[in-house]
């Protein structure tokens, strides 16, 4: 699909000049921090060296103390406590992290997982009564719970009190908990807004280490299971949680939690490990519990201390994984044949799509692989519950919560954010409802974002990639949302050699590089643009990668888009 190349701002040279000077960096590596809105030595050193001491005070967190005060009596008096969390990634390790840090000190625990088909996302009313026959007096909900008003109120009028800790935006009313922790609700003071739900559920389990004493470094060796929900909820890469991320992906490297050094024995991951390996191999297969088993099997391979148990459970949740890829696979070339089928849909700006058989499970999957096809706002549906439920996944520059809020007359429930939602509505409203938000996107989705944006963090030359380059690049990991592994371009580059091409998709390109030594590049599944790379001069967009060949460690470019002529905006 034919991309358009979006440079990012320079900043002024000026100031770009002063920052490098200070840092001692290259211009180049300079603009790249002044992207990442640092332009001072003492921002430069935090970004370069995370601490844990940068930290925010949890105390901080609107309802913080209260909670706090609430979950210290409850153990205090040995209460029943549940735990109790979504059936995604975030929602399961923030389970495992929470449980599994709590009960070293009460042995009054449950955890409860609602199970995706029968009670959906959120706090469910079977969750609430179940915990009410258990003789729980104190729920924790971890990923959810930020909309629950129905259902919090419920266990309120049973005598369950609840903690929410959410990280989801607040609707218009807040839910009648004892205490709700979410630093985007009205009034919060905490300063940064973007943890994911674990990262929330992990300030509640930090302030009440320091109100009753208990040593900081107990729950940071826990950081494995938060370095993994931060990855995988695709929260921003910035302030706590690049810190966060940062040390999380170093306790990762040395796990001590059986249930993730079987994961990743299973998936057969390198150490040490990026945010790239958690997002690609291990948040998948932790998904795919939940998506075809139950979420709750992710939290007890999570919670296991015994190797073959998790060894056994791993390969189990393996399974899941590629049941999963099977059901991706199938359905989405029944939903890109059902586009291809139907003219009036192939021109359309959103798709809507709806089967009865679907597999709930990878529906939002499905929806992604219509967007890499097509690139426009997609929702997929499929019936559960007599009911039609689905997944909304959108492109840049849509806001489909917005798009799907101002269809709210067919629909039973909705949630989500600018990028993805969730959706449930009664079948026969199913069309009413695709001709509506057609016609919302229709007068939002312009020429120009049917066309997927290349964003370029910086245009340079060839020659100014080396090692010491690339090793200041290194630091700027981990990589993630407002934190990008940077893209670069480069024009008019012409190659040394002819392509190879490798199992007949593949090319590998040889560059020239002018007084130096060619620099290869990889560009998968672009074999059929060989011949138009030998005819002249062509402008690419790439990463930089270090490639490692029995032993050798080589500089390789990972190319992302080529151009055969100038298609550039800048921003």
């Amino acid at each position: 699909m034919q991309k358009r190349w979006v440079i990012k701002e320079t900043p002024e040279e000026e100031r770009v000049r002063e920052l490098a000077e200070s840092i001692n960096v290259n211009p180049h590596l300079a603009t790249l921090l002044y992207q990442r809105k640092i332009s001072t030595y003492e921002q430069a050193e935090q970004f370069f060296c995370p601490a844990l001491t940068q930290l925010h005070d949890p105390f901080l967190m609107l309802n913080m103390g209260r909670a706090v005060e609430r979950l210290t009596q409850a153990i205090g008096d040995e209460e029943k406590i549940m735990i109790y969390g979504d059936y995604d990634v975030d929602g399961t390790t923030s389970v495992a992290l929470v449980f599994g840090f709590l009960q070293h000190y009460s042995s009054h625990l449950i955890y409860y997982i609602p199970d995706r088909y029968d009670e959906g996302y959120g706090v469910s009313e079977q969750g609430i009564r179940y915990a009410a026959e258990a003789g729980v007096s104190l729920i924790i909900t971890l990923d959810c719970g930020i909309k629950a008003l129905n259902t919090i109120g419920l266990a309120g009028k049973l005598g369950v009190d609840v903690i929410v800790c959410d990280h989801h935006l607040p609707g218009e009313d807040l839910p009648p908990a004892y205490a709700v922790l979410d630093p985007k609700q009205a009034d919060c003071p905490y300063p940064y807004k973007e943890l994911s739900g674990c990262g929330v559920g992990f300030k509640l389990l930090h302030a009440w280490c320091l109100q009753n004493s208990i040593p900081e470094q107990e729950l940071f060796a826990h950081l494995d299971l938060l370095a993994v929900s931060i990855a995988a909820d695709i929260v921003p890469l910035t302030g706590e949680n690049r810190v966060l991320s940062h040390f999380g992906l170093k306790v990762l490297a040395r796990t001590k939690n059986t249930g993730l050094r079987a994961l990743i024995q299973t998936a057969s991951i390198k150490v040490p490990l990026s945010i790239r390996d958690v997002v690609f191999r291990i948040a998948p297969r932790i998904n795919a519990a939940g998506r075809v088993s139950h979420g709750r099997n992710a939290v007890a391979l999570l919670l296991t201390d015994d190797e073959e148990e998790a060894i056994s459970m791993a390969k189990a949740i393996n399974e899941n994984n590629t049941s999963r890829k099977e059901f991706d696979s199938t359905i989405t070339k029944e939903a890109l044949e059902l586009i291809e089928s139907d003219v009036l849909l192939k021109g359309a700006r959103s798709t809507v799509l709806f089967k009865h058989d679907w597999h709930k499970g990878v529906i939002g999957i499905v929806a992604s692989r219509c967007i890499e096809k097509y690139h426009r706002p997609t929702i997929i549906l499929t019936e559960s519950n007599s009911m039609a439920t689905g997944s909304a996944r959108s492109i840049p520059g849509f806001d489909i919560y917005e798009a799907i809020s101002s269809c709210s007359e067919y629909l039973e429930q909705y949630g989500g954010h600018t990028h993805a939602a969730g959706l449930t509505l009664k079948i026969e409203n199913v069309e009413a409802f695709a001709s509506r938000f057609e016609e919302v996107a229709s007068n939002l989705v312009h020429e120009e974002l049917l066309t997927p944006p290349m964003d370029i963090d910086l245009e340079i030359p060839l020659e100014r990639i080396s090692p010491k380059f690339f090793s200041i690049l290194k630091r700027m990991a981990p990589f993630g949302p407002q934190n990008m592994v940077p893209v670069f371009a480069s024009r008019g580059v012409s190659l040394a050699s002819r392509p190879r091409i490798i199992k007949g998709k593949h090319l590998v390109l040889l560059l020239k590089r002018t007084d130096l030594p060619p620099i290869e590049a990889i560009a998968w599944n672009m074999a059929p643009l060989a011949p138009s790379l030998e005819r002249g001069p062509f402008d690419l967009a790439y990463t930089i990668e270090e490639n490692e060949y029995r032993g050798n460690k080589t500089l390789r470019l990972c190319v992302e888009d080529i151009q055969f002529h100038t298609n550039l905006t800048h921003t």
